[in-house]
């Protein structure tokens, strides 16, 4: 279908030798051309309930988390995990999409033209600095507005 993107939905079986045997069942096979990137898109599912067009736009969705994922490990360098359990996986990967969306909530408000890697990569530099972020990123003058240069200033107090 033009309008949707869907071009086929079709049940199907394994037939490879090693693939038949390891699984058996019946697939149901979703095809679909993305207008946005020009792709024609196929997708394997196990799901028969929900409808076509729902198991490709999930697919698009996972592969959009896949994208953010990978982003993280490539900016916010995650290249191992410092710990090997469950919790302390989940507890890198929160700091870092923290990190991802301060540094997204500093860029947004102090209306910079900088690319988040960018961002991060200049406090990465003057993270033991005692400088204001907003002087960092800008070279606004924060004496100039009668803040006390000995008071630690908050994150997000721009």
């Amino acid at each position: 279908e033009k309008s949707t993107g869907l071009k086929c939905d079709q049940t199907i079986v394994l037939t490879g030798i090693r693939t038949s045997k390891e699984y058996p069942d019946k697939l149901r096979r979703t095809r679909y051309f993305d207008s946005e990137t020009n792709l024609d898109l196929t997708f394997l599912s196990n799901n028969f309930i929900i409808p076509a067009l729902t198991i490709t736009q999930l697919y698009k969705c996972r592969w959009q988390v896949e994208l953010f994922f990978k982003w993280i490990k490539q900016h916010l360098r995650i290249k191992a995990f410092y710990g090997t359990s469950k919790n302390a996986v989940k507890t890198q990967v929160w700091i870092a999409i923290s990190v991802y969306v301060l540094v997204a909530i500093i860029k947004k408000r102090l209306n910079l033209d900088l690319s988040l890697y960018t961002i991060l990569q200049i406090l990465s530099v003057t993270a033991f600095e005692q400088v204001p972020i907003i002087q960092v990123l800008t070279n606004f003058d924060y004496s100039s507005t009668g803040v006390d240069s000995d008071k630690q200033l908050l994150l997000l107090d721009l």
